[in-house]
Order: C-alpha cells, then structure tokens, then sequence
C-alpha cells in the first residue's frame, strides 16, 4: 500500500503516528529523535498503519467525502450554529455553574470544539449536521474544561456527572462525524 509519510518535530517526548482521516500519515517525534529512530518506530507500527490508511480511504469512499459543502451550505451552517449552539452552551453552563466569555462559531476540519484557558469556546458548525443530543455532549465536554483543562479521570468523571450517556455520544461524534471534516 503506497502513502507519504509526513514528519512533524517539535519539543515532544515520544514518537507517535496520526492517521488522518484524508488517509496521510503524520509521524510527531522530538526535536533529538534520530532519523534512525525514527525509521525504526515507522516500521515496528507498519502494520497498524496500513490498516488505518485502509480504513479511512475506505470511509472516504463510503462517505461520499468527494461532495464538498459549497460556501453557501457552509455560511448556512453558521448562521444556524450562531442561532442554536450559543442558548445550549448558556443552558447547560447555567446547570453547571460555570461562567464562559465568548462563543465563536468556525467551519474546522478537524476540531468539534475547544475552550481556551480564558474561557472562550469555539464550535464547528459541522455539529449542526449531527443529532441534537451529540451536540450536546460536544457542549457539556467543553464546559467540563472550564474545570479541568485536560481530558483526565476527573475531566471525564465531571462529564459524565452532566452527560451519562457521553461514552454513546463520544462513539457516535466518531462514526458520524469524521466523515463530515471530509467534507469541507
């Protein structure tokens, strides 16, 4: 199986590889790896990584990823996200008893949302394609790092206190939405 390896260096620790959902392949490795080192991890992981490239070119075709949104279908988006997400995130915030600043609406290919340490959020306005209750999880996962600005026992613990059903939800984000990052 033929595909082009990416490398990425930065002030990291390990070596990993991302598969991305377009099928490329990244490899994150520290400024000191060698390429030797490198070289060496790639292949002790080939495996794993044909059969994930194998299965996002899968799901691209499955998926019709080729039917881009056109820049109108996108701009409809947002402004359906602009209407529904920012009276969900003051909802649900309210329950929590959190405090945000600032919500903003993007169109990203790879993030469903984000929180800043400043507490701003972002969402993709892709969520607006997915059923009601994953958006909600998207939500509550976001306002969950206003508490904790990690994804550790205790940032999971405090979304499932909100969402008990996030383990389905989480699962459904990931088979229905990746193929809609393709889409942009």
């Amino acid at each position: 199986m033929e595909y082009e390896i990416q490398l990425i260096r930065s002030k990291r620790k390990t070596i990993v590889i991302e598969v991305r959902q377009d099928g490329s392949v990244i490899v994150r490795s520290p400024m000191r790896a060698t390429k030797k080192e490198i070289a060496l991890f790639v292949e002790k992981k080939r495996d794993w990584i044909e059969k994930n490239v194998k299965k996002m070119r899968e799901r691209m075709d499955s998926c019709g990823a080729n039917e881009k949104l056109t820049d109108r279908e996108i701009a409809e988006l947002k402004m359906r996200a602009r209407l529904y997400i920012p009276g969900v995130v003051y909802e649900c915030a309210q329950k929590m008893g959190v405090g945000y600043k600032r919500v903003s609406i993007r169109c990203q290919k790879t993030l469903w949302g984000s929180c800043t340490s400043k507490g701003n959020l972002s969402f993709n306005c892709l969520l607006m394609m997915l059923p009601e209750d994953v958006i909600g999880y998207v939500i509550i996962h976001e306002l969950c790092h206003l508490r904790e600005m990690n994804h550790s026992r205790r940032f999971w613990a405090e979304v499932e206190r909100y969402c008990p059903d996030y383990r389905r939800l989480r699962k459904q984000l990931k088979t229905e939405g990746d193929s809609l990052f393709l889409r942009v």
